[in-house]
């Protein structure tokens, strides 16, 4: 797949500007929802358990039907998924900021989880497809992976004005942004290039099967999660729900180990450092996510704005953005084990230092040092993490591994804030920081297993071109860095793609 000749710099530069204006809308979702959280709550009615259903839906859909959008993109091709989703998540923008209803706003959450599944890593593999190998590849996609990287920080900032208007605002802004990036992109985005002869492989049942099952079972376990400590008549449920989640499982494995074809390579269920990273940056990224909510509900009971707030929080991501084009050389530097070991261990530490309740008044000093070393964790850990994580696997596996990967670090979200949220409602403050803190000293723990027992760590990257996590389709050339912005967006690097 190639700009005609005739298109040349221009063309192929204008493509990726829209295609990094679409990361960093996908990549402000999550930043902007937690910011807008208490608003939307206070408007609806909704109870915490209910409404952290915004933050664990969208992570839902984003992990549990990632690897099935893998299939959909070899099917259908690149460009034809990229704009039908970018046409689906206008539509359930616009759904989830007109509705009234707490069950239709959560569908739409979980709808546009599932299109940014298939936007992000489709947009790199148009741009690794499109523009030449070389310099000009490497600007391309360190402007991509930044826009990635600074979309959380834009989403904060963003969020922070649009919801004192109102918060529907926040949630309706992707929409018009969406369909001017549409219509740009049905004019820029190249077809898919000759395929080989003979039809297109066929998705067939299997993959469609298994997607669903672990989509239903995530579900499933975020509304048991998030239940446990309800009344009697919600623990019940909670109990049905689980119930249905294990049948569920069973399916899932059931599809898996009967494809010719599964969606998960069962040869990476075998190698530990990808086991290892993945399950630590699941409770880096749901310890983040959790604790960002925690603070999000907590300021607004003290009095705060969501500019306030939206200030507050960005001590925390801003770090990882003004990195992000130089995390892979920092990985490099301390050694992807060391990296990991001291993020683990800053994340819990920052999680400790968040102001206790006392029902005082707090400021920015009394938050900074938590949200500081909560910044510096994902500085030093996200992209050594995914370094870590493939640095040993075959390069046939990379993009299966990468699969992987960002599905653990997507439903450590998921799951962790349902039950963050239901410690909250249940207990308080107290209770649901203790529970992110353990989490992210589980993530530490498992990481120190990296410096018992290093991996043979992969070539450093090249120093102008951090490279993002590759999609389906594209063949990695290469070793890089960086996968994620830390929501599970690329944001740093991965592998480049010829």
């Amino acid at each position: 797949m190639n700009i005609p000749s005739g298109g040349r710099a221009r063309a192929r530069w204008a493509l990726v500007s829209v295609l990094a204006a679409n990361m960093l809308v996908d990549a402000l979702e999550v930043s902007a929802t937690l910011v807008a959280l208490p608003s939307v709550g206070s408007g609806l009615g909704l109870s915490v358990p209910r409404l952290q259903w915004l933050v664990s839906g969208f992570a839902a859909g984003f992990g549990g039907l990632l690897l099935l959008g893998g299939r959909l993109v070899e099917r259908l091709g690149r460009r034809r998924v990229y704009l039908a989703a970018l046409l689906v998540f206008a539509a359930a923008s616009l759904a989830g900021a007109l509705t009234d209803s707490a069950l239709l706003l959560t569908a739409t959450r979980v709808v546009k989880g599932f299109c940014v599944a298939l936007t992000a890593p489709t947009g790199l593999a148009i741009i690794l497809s499109a523009v030449p190998e070389g310099a000009e590849r490497r600007r391309a996609v360190s402007v991509y992976s930044f826009f990635g990287a600074a979309g959380f920080c834009s989403g904060l900032l963003l969020s922070g004005l649009l919801t004192g208007i109102g918060w529907r605002w926040t949630i309706a802004f992707p929409a018009p942004v969406a369909l001017l990036l549409l219509a740009a992109g049905l004019r820029l985005i190249p077809a898919d290039g000759t395929a080989p002869r003979g039809p297109r492989p066929r998705l067939g049942r299997h993959p469609l099967v298994a997607g669903l099952a672990l989509t239903g079972t995530v579900l499933l376990l975020v509304y048991a999660l998030s239940s446990l400590a309800g009344p009697a008549g919600q623990r019940r449920s909670a109990a049905a729900a689980l119930a249905g989640a294990l049948l569920l499982g069973a399916v899932l494995v059931r599809a898996e180990r009967t494809a010719p074809s599964p969606l998960l390579r069962t040869e990476l269920l075998r190698h530990a450092p990808l086991l290892r990273s993945a399950l630590g940056a699941a409770a880096l990224n749901g310890s983040y996510v959790g604790f960002l909510l925690v603070a999000a509900l907590d300021l607004r009971r003290a009095g705060w704005s969501s500019w306030e707030t939206a200030l507050a929080f960005l001590p925390a991501s801003a770090p990882l953005a003004l990195s992000a084009l130089h995390s892979g050389r920092i990985a490099a530097r301390l050694g992807p084990a060391r990296a990991v070991a001291a993020g683990a261990a800053a994340a819990p530490l920052g999680y400790a230092l968040y102001p206790s309740g006392g029902g005082g008044r707090v400021d920015y000093t009394d938050l900074l040092p938590a949200m500081s070393f909560v910044g510096v964790a994902f500085v030093l850990a996200f992209t050594a993490l995914h370094l870590q994580a493939t640095g040993t696997v075959p390069p046939a596996l990379q993009t299966a591994a990468g699969g992987l990967y960002q599905t653990c670090v997507q439903l450590g979200a998921a799951l962790t804030t349902a039950l963050t949220s239901a410690l909250y409602a249940a207990a308080g403050q107290g209770p649901a920081l203790w529970l992110v803190t353990a989490v992210g000293l589980a993530g530490a723990c498992v990481a120190l297993g990296g410096l018992f027992h290093p991996s043979v760590p992969p070539d450093p990257p090249a120093p102008s071109a951090p490279p993002v996590r590759t999609a389906a389709g594209v063949s990695p050339s290469h070793t890089a860095a960086p996968t994620t912005d830390g929501r599970g967006h690329p944001s740093a690097s991965t592998r480049e793609a010829s």
